[in-house]
């Protein structure tokens, strides 16, 4: 067994259906096992998988364990020889499990790989590369100076700033959404701290893999998309109670050295003085967006064969406050009589359209060259995904918004 792959679901069914659609393409070639631990939903995931993709491996427990407690319920079935750690809110191109698994055998002393991330909107995500929480990181992460100087060393040295993201290179710390580790490599380490509940479980694995003498890639030689944060909407006061929790717990557990009770402490101190910036200032931002915003109806295209196009249309037909379909763009670079234009177009029918959202109907095009396109679109322009032979239509803009 070459691979196996381990997504642990929480209350994100129609996202893990599209993940899942994406993961199958992207194994064509593969000898690999799926393990989806699903982590006592309350959205009728179990219901809604039943007798559906019969390669998956599925386990519904009774209660939430956690992240890292179910990966590691998975991790002592797998028998593959390496072990990927996946998001459910992802979409991987069809080449990159091969290029990633091709990656380690040309670098013998890599312990892991995270890879290149992008959102539904095209925008890099910088987590996709980070060092391990310091003192200073947090001060100039804290302070705005991070920000304001992005590409510097020494300022930006929390995400890594000053590294190219469209090169390989060795850091710190991967990120849990896509995390493949050599099962040798776990076998010296162990699987995910299961102390650790949601967040930091791959800071943490990381710094064990880099101790055990081995090193951590960032690998951008392929992209994929993570929404983000839709098992705990980002920027909620759980989600910086459980991330910044998450730091404190890492900082405890490998920081206690010489004086490094007192650094220890500065470094909590920092943490939640950052928890409660980002709690106010999440309070601040849904107060004047929901003063000022006027709901508006997005102007939305279709890029999809004519088939899946109908299919998409009446989906969204029957989605109170759903978009205005201007039209179908063909998913090819040809000239079709029933659509508006072609991928050739696409650019410019974006602004004669004024389109704010762009839904892909991924029967008639590759989630790579889908996912190419996504990264040479303005900003402000976000996706939608759907896999031919699914039921559901996923994307992410405002996550208290979403549909």
């Amino acid at each position: 067994m070459q691979l196996s792959i381990i997504i642990v679901n929480f209350n994100v069914k129609f996202f893990l259906e599209q993940c899942l659609s994406s993961v199958t393409r992207a194994s064509k070639h593969i000898d690999v096992e799926i393990f989806v631990v699903d982590n006592n939903s309350t959205d009728g995931s179990k219901e809604f998988f039943e007798g559906r993709f019969d390669n998956v491996k599925f386990t519904w427990n009774e209660v939430n364990l956690g992240f890292g407690k179910a990966n590691n319920l998975a991790l002592k079935q797998a028998i593959g020889e390496y072990i990927l750690f996946l998001n459910p809110d992802t979409i991987l191109p069809e080449d990159c499990l091969d290029k990633s698994l091709s990656f380690f055998q040309n670098q013998h002393d890599a312990g892991a790989i995270g890879i290149r991330m992008i959102d539904g909107t095209g925008r890099f995500l910088k987590e996709s590369k980070r060092s391990f929480p310091s003192l200073s990181t947090a001060f100039y992460k804290l302070s705005g100076l991070a920000a304001l100087f992005p590409g510097s060393a020494v300022f930006a040295r929390y995400y890594l700033g000053q590294l190219d993201p469209h090169r390989n290179h060795v850091v710190d710390v991967l990120a849990g959404a896509f995390m493949m580790v050599p099962q040798k490599v776990l076998g010296i380490t162990g699987g995910f701290d299961e102390r650790f509940f949601m967040y930091g479980e791959d800071v943490d694995l990381s710094y064990r893999i880099q101790r055990a003498g081995f090193k951590n890639f960032y690998f951008a030689e392929s992209t994929i998309i993570h929404f983000k944060g839709e098992s705990t909407k980002r920027g909620s006061l759980n989600y910086v109670r459980l991330f910044y929790g998450a730091m404190g717990l890492f900082v405890q557990k490998h920081y206690i050295s010489g004086f490094g009770r007192f650094y220890t402490l500065l470094i909590r101190v920092a943490i939640w003085t950052g928890a409660t910036i980002s709690a106010l200032g999440h309070r601040i931002s849904r107060l004047f967006r929901y003063r000022n915003e006027v709901p508006t109806t997005m102007n939305s295209l279709i890029v999809a064969d004519k088939k899946e196009f109908d299919f998409i249309e009446s989906v969204l037909q029957n989605y109170k406050g759903g978009p205005k379909i201007i039209g179908r763009v063909s998913p090819n670079y040809l000239v079709e009589e029933e659509a508006i234009g072609n991928l050739h177009q696409l650019t410019l029918l974006l602004r004669k359209h004024a389109i704010k959202e762009i839904i892909f109907g991924m029967d008639g095009i590759t989630a790579k060259e889908t996912i190419g396109l996504l990264q040479g679109l303005p900003g402000d322009i976000h996706s939608r995904f759907h896999f031919a032979g699914t039921f559901s239509i996923v994307g992410s803009d405002q996550k208290e918004l979403r549909r």
